[in-house]
């Protein structure tokens, strides 16, 4: 293994570690990393007052996966995170860190997900546990010794947890462990609600308070667009097709995936080259001088690879995969914008990684807009535009050079000039789609289902269900099962909102079992949803500030009179 010296390599972690975060692209800690790690290494308890971006996730994963022992197959690790969301980014963190650790698995355990699988891996031996409260309650209601062997607890953005209404369900989850366990809790504020919790269930604690760093990127356009994960790809085709760019980089996570993309673009004739860790540094540095002199028009490279790029005919980034955190964000559009010229990055976001847009956006203290991916007719326009620029300058002096070879190929041919007209676009164009119904077919799908449609202003909506009684308005809903009551909310189809996103987060953020929720019927401009009578006013009230695909659920019982 490569010898690392500095930075990470001075906290006293596991070399295998230190070598894993190297590769996601960090080189030194961030303070909050910097102050914790030595902390939870020596075995304190810790408050660390800290907002999301400020690397917080690696400040306790790092020191507490080298305090584990992978040998021993039982859960030894339980992280509390407060949505579903933050607990599939806070696994997906220890999985990346722990890449070099053989025999470490972790398990993220949420609501809306089936309970089987979680518990075959936790009894397995999933050594780390990322779970939100209410549904880790459900599993400990089955298995109370669950998280006998557990003694490393975090409590991850801990104010937004008893927001949710979870202090119940967090008091059952700290009996069900050791009492000599290491209590490592992290939190934006720290209420007398939080500061009460620290009292009773944390030892000696070390404090730590970090205040995030407003970031800024005024100079370069930003936008984000909503896409499926397997459909980023032929989205980033698209969007190549109508952006007016001069030189792009585009920005994934793994070095496989530079290979993939740069595979696919090359296969649309596109100039571009793979930059990621695997390169030497000659070749690395060929890259970059073809990328200047216009050789390449594209790169595609993980954050470490592209670390130090520097070329000012760069007028795209394409953040194809998002960053791990803020800074990295920062660093990659920062790429374009250069030397007074104008700068334009595009970020992919994938429904679950909502979370991590708005993240971005409160700590460079910008709105990322959103903006659509380009339907077929824009597609469509943007070829014919290429094809016309491209033929404009040969067309004044065709007929001089070429007439006699015209009239020979009309000759030869036994057809008109139209007919050997479209028979050389067709060649020209090698087999590029210029009919818009084909195009249409080729588009990319879109979170919420379907390819793309035009998303007309909300009041247009209601003009058209009313006028061609669109028949997912028009339809009754179904009879109601019993003991239950059906809720309104505002958010349907044109939203991107799919009935799994609105199960993930009742179960998520308002601690039932699944059983407790009956059906869920998605329509174009809200949906309904069957909750159960009893306790309703109390579950209405912990869902009050749910947000399900950035926008507020504000559940509503229906009245069907």
């Amino acid at each position: 293994m490569t010898q690392v010296t500095g930075g990470f390599a001075e906290l006293d972690l596991l070399p295998s570690i230190v070598a894993a975060v190297i590769a996601t692209g960090y080189e030194e800690p961030s303070p909050i990393q910097a102050q914790a790690i030595p902390m939870i290494l020596a075995g304190h308890d810790v408050i660390g007052q800290a907002q999301t971006g400020t690397g917080k996730t690696a400040a306790f994963a790092l020191p507490i996966l080298s305090r584990i022992d992978p040998a021993k197959r039982e859960p030894q690790v339980l992280v509390l995170a407060p949505t579903r969301e933050l607990a599939l980014q806070v696994a997906t963190a220890f999985e990346t860190y722990s890449k070099q650790m053989p025999g470490v698995n972790v398990i993220a355990v949420y609501g809306g997900a089936p309970m089987g699988p979680q518990l075959k891996a936790i009894r397995q031996g999933a050594q780390i546990i990322v779970a939100t409260p209410g549904r880790l309650c459900d599993h400990l209601r089955r298995d109370e010794n669950m998280l006998s062997t557990v003694h490393h607890l975090v409590l991850d953005e801990a104010d937004e947890m008893l927001k949710l209404g979870f202090m119940d369900d967090l008091e059952v989850i700290f009996n069900a462990m050791p009492e000599s366990r290491q209590t490592v809790l992290f939190s934006a504020t720290l209420p007398a609600s939080i500061r009460a919790i620290a009292e009773r269930h944390l030892r000696e604690p070390k404090h730590i308070k970090i205040a995030a760093k407003t970031q800024t990127v005024t100079a370069i356009e930003q936008a984000h667009l909503m896409v499926h994960a397997d459909q980023k790809i032929p989205a980033v085709l698209s969007l190549l097709e109508v952006e007016d760019f001069d030189a792009l980089i585009a920005f994934v996570r793994t070095k496989q995936a530079t290979l993939d993309v740069t595979s696919a673009l090359e296969a649309k004739g596109y100039k571009v080259a793979a930059l990621n860790g695997d390169i030497a540094q000659n070749q690395r540095e060929r890259v970059i001088e073809s990328l200047k002199d216009g050789r390449l028009d594209i790169v595609v490279a993980t954050d470490v690879a592209a670390r130090g790029l520097d070329v000012p005919r760069i007028t795209h980034v394409f953040n194809i995969d998002m960053p791990y955190d803020p800074e990295s964000y920062v660093h990659r559009i920062g790429r374009t914008g250069r030397a007074g010229r104008e700068g334009r990055a595009l970020l992919l976001v994938t429904p679950r990684e909502r979370r991590m847009l708005q993240v971005i956006e409160r700590v460079t203290g910008q709105k990322v807009a959103e903006a659509r991916l380009p339907n077929a007719q824009q597609v469509l326009d943007a070829r014919i535009r290429k094809l016309t620029a491209g033929l404009q300058p040969l067309v004044a002096t065709a007929e001089a050079s070429h007439g006699e070879l015209l009239d020979r190929l009309v000759a030869d041919l036994a057809c008109d000039p139209r007919a050997l007209a479209s028979a050389l676009l067709a060649k020209v164009t090698q087999g590029q789609s210029l009919s818009l119904a084909e195009l249409e077919r080729e588009q990319p799908l879109v979170p919420g289902g379907g390819p793309q449609r035009e998303r007309a202003p909300r009041g247009e909506f209601r003009e058209r269900d009313a006028s061609r009684g669109d028949p997912r308005e028009r339809r009754a809903p179904m009879p109601l099962g019993e003991g239950r009551v059906r809720c309104r909310t505002a958010l349907g189809l044109r939203d991107g909102i799919a009935a799994r996103n609105l199960l993930g987060a009742i179960l998520n953020e308002g601690g039932l079992a699944r059983e407790a929720i009956g059906r869920i019927q998605v329509r174009e401009t809200f949906s309904l949803v069957e909750l159960p009578e009893e306790g309703l006013e109390r579950l209405l009230g912990k869902l009050k500030d749910t947000r399900v695909g950035g926008k507020q659920l504000k559940l509503r019982r229906y009245r069907e009179d």
